[in-house]
């Protein structure tokens, strides 16, 4: 099982770093429990595992050090003598043989050996996935960034037992491992001597009179984090969900290169003193990460705004008059600049140059029918016919200075894929209104 895969990565990782020969086991009863299962408050739930089966009206965080203990013995014996199953083997199915219930997946009548070492890795595993925003968790094969990962757990656990936070919620290490590698990697986010007001701030944590709990965090944001530490490398993850329904998407191609175009692009199209809260700009980023996966592969085609949809192919503007108008338009350009096949810095200098000749042209006219040719007849024009025949009753009254811009317009639309026309109609309608609030000021 992958969450097997996972655990045996990591452990030869730790093992060479610390100059360690440990087993499964070994690390298991050495940092898993004392870490997971050893204190009043769990990091990890496991569906009927030992570790949540009460007896005689035993509680989970009423257990005694020595009932810990025999939990922990328990497990080692059902290890030992029985088939491996999701309740001692993480992301394994069921017991039931014959009507497997809704926490099995992958289930097969092939049996399947599984070595008492690939159990204890699965536990180990299965605390290193990676859960954002939509309810699922990633797995990364990649040895450095489990090693980061891990680095995390001890200062969960250190929260967990914090008294001053003792409303802060255990059982969340995959929702705490998400954040804590957006966290760890973010050049911008990231101080050694942090504290847990630092991290509140950040809104790593969220917190209401009854409870104290880690937020999720977005994919992208994830996304963003890694391709800063890990900018040239394509890794493959395997998405999931584990629960009282496990769901499973499967081994998708995280392409990390595209979050370093995205930043790259924008630094090109925005000065410095222009440029908006890195948070509030990564979060816009993104389709639902079930839908992103969908696509095949995470990367520039994944990263698209979702709100972005709304504004293809209809009249529909953004709106600069409202205080997220302008990270909108800054989001939504990066993007379609990097979709284009086209030199990045160029495209943006030249869907700007058109807006500025568009709006010369409306600006000469006496009525508003100039103003309806643009906004209700070419933006919205669905082919590259239409906006081409609107680009005709355009240079018939346009200024002599601006043909030539008008010209290679036709021509670069002409050359256009119809994928490519989508973005860039898109793309100048943006830039005609954000030209359009300028003027105005």
């Amino acid at each position: 099982m992958i969450a097997s895969v996972i655990g045996r990565t990591f452990l030869e990782a730790f093992n060479n770093k610390y100059d360690l020969s440990l087993s499964a086991k070994e690390f298991f009863e050495q940092h898993y429990f004392p870490l997971f299962f050893d204190h009043p408050k769990y990091m990890q739930w496991i569906t009927n595992s030992p570790f949540v089966q009460m007896e005689g009206g035993q509680k989970p965080h009423l257990l005694s050090k020595e009932e810990r203990r025999e939990k922990m013995m328990k497990l080692h014996t059902k290890i030992a003598d029985g088939r491996p199953e999701a309740s001692i083997a993480i992301g394994f199915p069921a017991s039931e043989e014959k009507e497997f219930a809704s926490t099995s997946g992958l289930v097969s009548d092939i049996t399947v050996p599984a070595a008492i070492e690939e159990i204890y890795l699965s536990w180990i595993g299965g605390g290193l996935g990676l859960g954002v925003a939509g309810g699922y968790s990633i797995f990364f094969d990649q040895p450095d960034l489990l090693l980061t990962v891990f680095e995390g757990w001890p200062i969960y656990r250190k929260y967990l037992n914090d008294p001053a936070i003792e409303r802060l919620r255990g059982n969340q290490i995959n929702t705490w491992n998400g954040q804590w590698v957006s966290f760890a990697y973010n050049s911008k986010d990231y101080r050694e001597n942090f504290d847990f007001s630092f991290l509140e701030q950040l809104q790593i944590f969220q917190s209401d009179p009854e409870k104290i709990e880690v937020n999720t965090v977005n994919w992208t944001r994830l996304f963003f984090a890694i391709s800063q530490k890990l900018p040239d490398e394509d890794l493959t993850g395997y998405v999931y969900s584990l629960g009282q329904t496990n769901k499973t998407i499967g081994f998708v191609p995280f392409r990390f290169k595209s979050g370093t175009e995205i930043k790259t692009v924008y630094k090109k199209l925005f000065s410095p003193e222009l440029r908006i809260n890195t948070k509030d700009f990564e979060e816009l980023f993104g389709l639902h990460i079930k839908r992103a996966c969908e696509l095949g592969n995470i990367g520039l085609q994944a990263l698209r705004p979702d709100r972005l949809k709304k504004y293809f192919g209809n009249e529909d503007n953004l709106n600069f008059k409202k205080e997220d108008g302008i990270i909108l338009y800054h989001v939504f350009k990066t993007w379609l600049v990097a979709m284009l096949a086209k030199n990045k810095e160029e495209i943006g200098d030249y869907t700007q140059s058109i807006a500025e000749a568009l709006h010369r042209y409306r600006k000469d006219g006496s009525t508003n029918v100039r103003k309806s040719l643009l906004e209700q007849t070419m933006f919205p024009a669905k082919t590259k016919k239409a906006f081409l025949e609107g680009l005709v009753d355009i240079a018939k009254d346009a200024r002599e200075e601006d043909l030539a811009v008008f010209k290679k317009l036709r021509d670069e639309v002409h050359l256009m894929t119809n994928e490519e026309y989508g973005y860039f109609v898109t793309l100048l309608k943006f830039d005609y209104a954000y030209q359009e609030r300028n003027l105005k000021k």
